[in-house]
């Protein structure tokens, strides 16, 4: 594994497994995988609030997660081309992270 890519398994692991929000940052990678949508249309996908939308497309754009095109409330988000590189990686994460978070809400 090049060191490029384990770092960026790292910041994944922190984004998704290691933070407060993990879950719904996972959300929406997992959705803009998908499909590029705004924030008002992640919104509604993920039933909270618009700034709370905000504030994880904030992370992960920061991380170089996703990237932003258009303007304000029409501007769009996709996967960064590192992000696409790396997705199986992501889903490994957050399939470990994930099955553990739904364990924990059952209990």
């Amino acid at each position: 594994m090049a060191p490029r890519s384990r770092s960026f398994r790292h910041l994944l692991h922190w984004l998704i497994a290691g933070s407060r929000g993990g879950v719904n940052r996972a959300k929406i990678i997992s959705i803009l995988n998908d499909e590029p949508m705004n924030a008002n249309q992640l919104t509604g996908i993920l039933e909270v609030d618009y700034r709370t939308v905000r504030h994880h497309l904030d992370v992960l754009e920061k991380n170089g997660v996703i990237t932003p095109m258009g303007e304000r409330y029409g501007m769009m988000y996709f996967l960064s081309p590192e992000m696409e590189e790396n997705y199986q990686v992501f889903e490994e994460i957050w399939n470990r992270f994930g099955n553990k978070e739904k364990k924990a809400r059952e209990e």
